[in-house]
């Protein structure tokens, strides 16, 4: 409790240089943390691809570092994937039909933002393996 109050009382004087240094801190720690490493060694042909990758409708996938490998199902026409132990649809807006060069299955998604939703995850893009 000590220290806390004691970073509380460093944040709140009032010392614009102070405030600036610490968001830039946690801004930079949760830029390096999305880069899980999953993808090191990535020849730049592949690089180039996922920079480059677009959802049906326009919307950046973000970047290889926030693609996860994955297994697919296809029930009913419609494509599957689990995520944390948990398997969620792919909206067909979010499906990319294309070639794939990776050779596994790349979705991409992020927390949903709706604490009242039933799903946690909201899929922005995927690719299955091969041609779609």
């Amino acid at each position: 409790m000590a220290i806390t109050m004691a970073v509380w009382k460093f944040i709140f004087r009032r010392r614009p240089l102070r405030i600036a240094t610490l968001m830039f801190c946690v801004v930079s720690t949760t830029v390096a943390a999305m880069d899980r490493g999953q993808f090191n060694n990535v020849p730049p042909a592949i690089r180039e691809w996922f920079e480059n990758m677009r959802s049906p409708k326009g919307i950046s996938c973000c970047s290889y570092a926030d693609g996860h490998r994955t297994g697919y199902d296809i029930r009913q026409g419609q494509y599957w994937v689990p995520i944390e132990g948990e398997w969620y649809r792919v909206p067909p807006e979010a499906v990319i039909k294309t070639e794939n060069p990776v050779g596994e299955a790349i979705v991409w998604y992020l927390p949903n933002g709706d604490p009242t939703g039933s799903e946690l995850y909201r899929i922005i893009c995927f690719v299955p393996l091969g041609d779609v």
